[in-house]
């Protein structure tokens, strides 16, 4: 019988317990995400459990609706970044040549200038909605998971299973899917829970500069933007998401330090 460590187990239960309230917000949120309903900066009471906000929204209900949003935006753009890092790094290890070095200057390029100013100077000038959103901060992130992925890549291709599969005659698809990403699991998966708590980050900080996502919808980050005048008065609402978001950090941390263990044995092993 498998045993989970309790880090593990405590990473688990918060990491479940926040996606499960980001899926059925809808059924567990008290109130509407801008519904209105007391003054502002209410002290918790049983009608409010946290309190509400700077324009008397409950505050439990704007956590759980924002948790969605932020939840759904880092999850599709972790997804969108390690597709597309990770396949753009697998075939420039396996190519090798003027492919390899087109795609790795390129990357060093796009991660010659800040993430987030870059991210600011696009959104400046586009429309920013969800899908901008996913697609902006996913496509940057990219560039990280693409350094990590070849990386990675280099070194398998080198192992005698990829020589024997090239003999063969496979194609590079095949010994990218069957040969490569099975042997480069385990690094991927410790990476892919720091990407997702980057992801967390990045668009709370978007949003808490004005640019991230827009009202009526909520977020962690914009939570903060709108309840920041409070602290100065000794109101907790701004400081109740950043609790959120540390504690969704840490917890999927914890998960995927127990993936990268359970997964180590696949380092160096034979693909498909």
């Amino acid at each position: 019988m498998m045993r989970i460590p309790i880090s593990a187990l405590i990473g688990l239960t918060l990491t479940a317990l926040y996606f499960l309230g980001a899926i059925f917000a809808g059924l567990v949120a008290p109130y509407g995400m801008a519904e209105i309903v007391g003054d502002s900066w209410e002290p918790a009471s049983a009608a409010h459990w946290l309190g509400t906000d700077s324009i008397g929204r409950d505050l439990l209900s704007r956590m759980i609706w924002g948790g969605q949003v932020t939840i759904f935006v880092a999850t599709a753009g972790t997804i969108l970044s390690f597709v597309t890092g990770s396949v753009l790094g697998f075939t420039a290890a396996v190519a090798g040549g003027w492919i390899d070095q087109a795609l790795s200057r390129f990357v060093d390029l796009i991660m010659a200038v800040p993430a987030l100013i870059f991210a600011l100077v696009v959104l400046s000038v586009m429309p920013v909605t969800l899908p901008v959103l996913i697609l902006v901060m996913g496509l940057l992130d990219a560039t990280r998971v693409f350094r990590l992925a070849r990386a990675v890549a280099v070194d398998i291709t080198v192992m005698d299973y990829v020589e024997a599969a090239r003999l063969r005659g496979e194609r590079r698809a095949w010994i990218i899917f069957r040969e490569i990403l099975p042997n480069a699991l385990s690094p991927l998966v410790a990476e892919m829970g720091l990407r997702f708590i980057f992801m967390v980050l990045f668009i709370s900080t978007l949003s808490f500069l004005g640019l991230g996502v827009q009202p009526p919808l909520a977020d962690w980050g914009g939570i903060v933007k709108e309840n920041k005048e409070g602290i100065v008065y000794g109101i907790p609402a701004a400081l109740i998401p950043a609790i959120a978001i540390a504690t969704l950090a840490i917890s999927v941390n914890l998960v995927a330090d127990w993936i990268l263990n359970r997964t180590t044995s696949l380092k160096g092993g034979r693909g498909g």
